[in-house]
């Protein structure tokens, strides 16, 4: 046999021979370096294992740990910490004990930040909104993670504002043990001031090109900010055309002057078709079917072609839309044919509208000029016909971000419109309405939702004016406890629509699960024909939340004050 392979068999015998133990550690330090040294010390790790350990592994992972602690430590500002370890036990069972002094701690004595490139030649203003950002201040403890975090937070606003080509080229952390402090310093070169330059489209052989560079938020000679390329993206995934968006620029200092906008997209097919189907408890089972060509004479407009049935209420659509235009205008013609019979009141209507419409992040407006009439009937009293030429200006500011189901933020509505007598309308009159829904976190699975709206109809009498301009209450989204639109002015047979209307509610509402939560709410509000007649009435109720891929889904239970019933309020529906 040779002799290597002699000497191979002897050493594995000796190994062999050498017993074995399960491993115990215990670690005594204060609490909040406890649970972070009994997470990373080797002897810990391996004692969590449960594998028998010789004597000599016992022995290694014993000396390695104790500097594993020292580093450990150091990362928490304690740079001058003590460290024993005592070995015991009886048998095959050892326990390994460490005791930890961590001694005091570094806390940060200085911190200077000096500045190259071009924030270095501008106003001190530019420099100290910098500053602010450093997270690390004097007479604070140091630790490893707060001083990366600090110098990521150092980067962020220029990073995200004039200056993407910003870098960090110097840092250093100077530790004085017997002082226990740490002096900080920090270099950074901001890189040229960026200026956006023209777009350059990628993707765009379906619709003309024109379609998305007019989506653009911003014009060539703006300063750079990394919220306009996330306001561009959302609004040409939000467009119709597009299926996907990316839009970035190469922060290239080269290009500072004139960076240009990159834009790679994805688009949609040029028509479509969809069906759907649903329930509420406010217009009963609906079923609908829409069609949609997204480039009508090759030049992207788009025409749109709707039903909808439901069970009290009856529509069908259709709308031709020009695409965005340079000044962020979208023009539109629509024309619709309504039947609707709700508590009563049996409406027929047909109209035509041309609307302007324009968003500015966050901000919604629509200029529209509308002609409609109508033939309607409440209850057994005799039909009327009502006709206006009506313009309309509303004014929506979105401040939720893009949730389905907001914690924080609101939605301010903002309406005024109206029509003259003596242009195609049985009445003059003028319309205005708010609407206004806020959302306040309450810990961290629940909020606090607070939704309030008025409306009043300025005229001398309501004689002649179309229902779409007039008021009821009650409902899902209206006063809960109460059946849809029945609160207004009650006649033999049924409920009218009146001049004003107020309502508000408060609801709680708490998530047990990342899908299914509660709600406690209180609803109140009513319609009449002059504001000395509103007397609001109160629903009370409770509610189911569910958080679908597709929406909220709400089931609410509410006991109706002035009725003395409860009602139940549901909607769901699912498009295809």
């Amino acid at each position: 046999m040779p002799l290597r392979l002699i000497k191979s068999l002897l050493l594995l015998t000796a190994f062999a021979a050498l017993p074995a133990h399960a491993l115990t550690v215990e670690v005594d330090a204060p609490d909040e370096l406890k649970a972070l040294l009994e997470q990373h010390l080797e002897t810990a790790r391996a004692a969590r294992l449960g594998e028998p350990l010789d004597e000599a592994e016992v022995a290694r992972l014993r000396n390695v740990s104790v500097e594993t602690a020292r580093e450990l430590l150091a990362t928490e500002g304690y740079f001058a910490p003590q460290v024993a370890s005592t070995l015991g036990g009886v048998g095959e069972t050892q326990v390994l004990r460490y005791v930890v002094t961590p001694g005091p701690r570094t806390t940060v004595r200085s911190v200077k930040i000096g500045f190259e490139g071009a924030l270095a030649a501008e106003g001190a203003a530019g420099r100290a909104r910098v500053e602010r950002a450093f997270g690390l201040r004097a007479g604070e403890p140091f630790r490893q993670a707060d001083w990366a975090a600090a110098k990521a937070a150092l980067l962020r606003p220029l990073l995200t504002a004039r200056y993407p080509a910003a870098r960090l080229v110097a840092s250093a952390a100077h530790v004085d043990p017997a002082a226990q402090a740490a002096d900080l310093t920090l270099t950074v070169d901001s890189g040229p001031a960026f200026f956006y330059g023209e777009p350059v489209i990628r993707g765009a052989t379906r619709y003309p090109e024109s379609v998305a560079r007019h989506l653009s938020p911003v014009k060539p000679g703006q300063p750079y900010r990394q919220q306009d390329l996330l306001d561009y993206q959302m609004a040409l995934e939000a467009s119709g055309y597009y299926a996907q968006a990316t839009v970035r620029i190469d922060p290239d200092p080269a290009h500072a002057a004139a960076v240009p906008i990159e834009i790679e997209l994805v688009e949609r097919p040029e028509k479509r078709f969809s069906v759907g189907a649903g329930f509420s408890t406010d217009t009963g089972a609906r079923v609908q079917a829409g069609w949609e060509g997204r480039n009508i004479a090759g030049r992207g407009l788009r025409l749109k072609l709707d039903t909808r049935l439901e069970t009290e209420r009856q529509t069908g659509a259709a709308e031709l839309a020009w695409p965005r235009n340079r000044k962020g205008y979208e023009n539109s013609l629509g024309a619709q044919l309504r039947h609707e019979d709700i508590e009563g009141q049996e409406t027929r209507a047909w109209l035509v509208a041309a609307k302007r419409n324009r968003k500015e992040g966050a901000i919604e407006t629509t200029l529209s000029l509308q002609y409609q009439t109508e033939t309607q009937t409440v209850g057994n009293v005799p039909s009327t016909r009502n006709q206006a030429l009506s313009a309309n200006y509303a004014w929506t500011k979105r401040a939720v971000g893009r949730a389905f189901y907001p914690r924080r933020g609101y939605v301010l509505t903002l309406q005024a419109g109206g029509a003259a007598q003596a242009l195609l309308s049985d009445t003059s009159f003028v319309r205005l309405y708010g609407r206004h829904t806020h959302y306040l976190p309450l810990g961290e699975r629940a909020r606090l939702l607070l939704r309030g709206e008025v409306g009043s109809v300025l005229a001398d009498t309501r004689d002649g004016i179309p229902t779409d301009f007039l008021f009821r209450a009650g409902g899902d989204n209206s006063v809960r406890g109460y059946a849809y639109q029945s609160l207004g002015r009650t006649l033999e047979g049924g409920v009218a629509s009146v001049r004003h209307l107020v309502t508000a509610s408060a609801e709680v509402n708490h998530f047990f699960n990342e899908s299914w939560g509660a709600a406690a709410f209180v609803d109140a509000g009513d319609a009449a024909d002059t504001p000395g007649s509103l007397s609001p009435v109160f629903g009370i109720g409770i509610g189911a939340r569910y958080r679908s891929p597709v929406g909220p889904i709400n089931l609410d239970l509410a006991w109706g004050e002035a009725t003395e019933e409860f009602r139940l309020h549901f909607s769901l529906g699912v498009s295809f």
